[in-house]
């Protein structure tokens, strides 16, 4: 079967970057399974699985635009430790969602000094081109609930 739009889709992934070195990857683990055309995946590597099938494997270098996006330095900001009250002791590399304009973002911190905090709401791989060794494990069709809920149920998906 093909992957098109309302499939379910079951890959094993590896993600490297620019290096080659591991980023993340499902091997020695559950496949990943998500409906294809519902922004479940970067847009780079859904549109380089869209037309293949059970059994092909791909590798694909995804540059940011259709990644993780341009590092943005408006999305670096400080602020007061007391802004971020009932969260214990503030380290570096805490992560925090805050919600925003555009809607919910984590924000790392990146640094501490004195009582300011500076965090930083940029994915933490943007600007990086993304490889994908991608081997597709899975096609079938996706059922209405799937669809209406936007997530795989079952095995490598969400269970209620």
């Amino acid at each position: 079967m093909e992957i098109t739009a309302d499939r379910v889709v079951t890959i094993h992934y590896t993600l490297k970057d620019a290096k080659g070195a591991v980023i993340d990857s499902s091997s020695g683990g559950e496949p990943l399974a998500y409906i294809q055309g519902h922004g479940n995946l970067v847009a780079g590597l859904e549109k380089a699985l869209e037309g293949k099938q059970d059994g092909n494997a791909i590798a694909v270098a995804v540059p940011p635009a259709e990644g993780y996006g341009e590092r943005d330095e408006s999305l670096i900001q400080r602020v007061p430790k007391r802004a971020l009250q009932g969260s214990g002791e503030i380290k570096k590399g805490m992560q925090f969602q805050a919600r925003t304009a555009d809607g919910m973002r984590l924000f790392t911190v990146t640094a501490v000094v004195g009582d300011m905090v500076t965090l930083d709401g940029n994915h933490p791989l943007a600007d990086q081109t993304l490889h994908f060794d991608v081997e597709v494990v899975g096609v079938r069709e996706a059922t209405t609930e799937e669809l209406e809920h936007g997530h795989v149920h079952g095995a490598g998906g969400h269970h209620h």
